[in-house]
């Protein structure tokens, strides 16, 4: 399964680096990346592979809600077909 990951918030040091240990702790593959900084704002989009996981989506959402708390951003995580629904124009 294919998830997209959404990081908001302020810009610091190591969300890049935090959020892609988290998924290569798990065993789950990036795809793709899309990364931007406007006016102090951090915001990415992340396409990647769950189908090694060690664990299930739903377990994965807590571990990046506590990573956006502690970051002090907003960490989302969604199956591909839900965010893709979601997003239809």
């Amino acid at each position: 399964m294919r998830i997209v990951v959404t990081i908001v918030g302020k810009d610091r040091v190591g969300i890049i680096a935090r959020v892609s240990n988290v998924l290569a702790e798990h065993n789950i593959n990036i795809l793709n990346i899309n990364q931007n900084i406007m006016d102090g704002f951090f915001n990415m989009v992340l396409i990647a592979n769950m189908e090694n996981a060690d664990l299930q989506l739903d377990k994965l959402k807590d571990v990046f809600t506590a990573l956006g708390e502690e970051l002090g951003v907003e960490a989302r995580v969604q199956s591909e077909e839900i965010f893709t629904a979601m997003h239809r124009i």
